[in-house]
């Protein structure tokens, strides 16, 4: 993480709002900020946020996916003027668990669509009304952006690189819907292309239909909005990959966050996984 972010942040303030997902980022964040003397007031997911993060943040509150009146007054109670979003939610379990309260019942009904876009968007103009901004996550972990290029030892044969190619026009064409950010390819024809069951999963899925030598596509949506739903790859992803055999995995270079790079990288290696980073109306070819 960026520790001149962090820096710039507490020549403005002393305290920063954290809206905390599933998966290690809202903890590392915290982590980091208690280390660089920053105090952290999170709003914590049942189900989803990680409990190590109570050992880390300063202020926890735990709620349910809905309980935006919860989230919004835990926020202006504690003086926080800034917020960030890390970590995803499993919209599967969302959808079955869902606990919307009026704030966030009115909020949804002003909305004509609801994919992930709209719905964070909506949620941050909703915060800004109550004069609590909005930071970027993708300013705060540039440092773990994927670069361009082949990042791997090995790189694509020619008919990966064409099936990354076009997983780059099919990804552009779902997430213009607000879809998904992830489509699994294999020597031209489409596997799967990622919706509410997320990357790993459809990953998965691919393999079951295709089998081994799958190429995975994977980037930010044409109007990402990259405050937020930063498109995030782990070492689950690599490990779900080596599962199901796939070789290729395309991440969009400087828009698409490798949480820990280095272990990463080096997963990918030692299971033959050429790792490539590309950029839209760019050159996807060998650099």
């Amino acid at each position: 993480m960026d520790s001149s972010w962090f820096e710039r942040l507490m020549q403005e303030q002393e305290v920063v709002g954290l809206i905390a997902g599933n998966g290690p980022l809202p903890v590392i964040f915290a982590e980091k900020a208690k280390a660089m003397g920053l105090k952290v007031v999170a709003v914590a997911h049942r189900g989803e946020s990680l409990p190590e993060l109570e050992q880390v943040a300063g202020f926890v509150r735990w709620i349910k996916v809905g309980e935006l009146r919860k989230l919004v007054e835990t926020f202006k109670g504690n003086h926080v003027k800034s917020v960030l979003l890390l970590g995803g939610i499993d919209k599967k379990r969302a959808l079955k668990e869902l606990c919307l309260d009026e704030w966030a019942l009115k909020l949804i009904q002003r909305l004509q669509a609801r994919g992930d876009d709209t719905l964070l968007g909506a949620l941050a103009a909703e915060l800004e009304s109550h004069g609590i901004g909005v930071l970027s996550s993708h300013e705060l972990l540039s440092s773990w952006l994927a670069p361009e290029g082949i990042i791997t030892k090995e790189s694509p044969t020619e008919q990966q690189l064409a099936d990354v190619r076009l997983g780059i026009q099919a990804l552009q064409a779902i997430g213009a819907l607000d879809i998904g950010q992830t489509v699994v390819l294999k020597e031209g024809v489409i596997l799967a292309v990622e919706a509410i069951e997320g990357t790993d999963r459809a990953i998965r899925r691919a393999g079951g239909l295709g089998g081994p030598g799958a190429v995975v596509v994977k980037g930010s949506k044409p109007n990402q909005d990259m405050r937020f739903d930063v498109p995030v790859v782990g070492p689950n992803t690599i490990a779900t990959m080596a599962q199901v055999g796939a070789r290729v995995l395309a991440l969009e270079a400087e828009r698409t966050l490798l949480l820990n790079p280095t272990e990463v990288v080096g997963m990918a290696q030692e299971r033959d996984i050429v790792l490539m980073g590309w950029k839209a109306g760019g050159r996807h070819g060998k650099d």
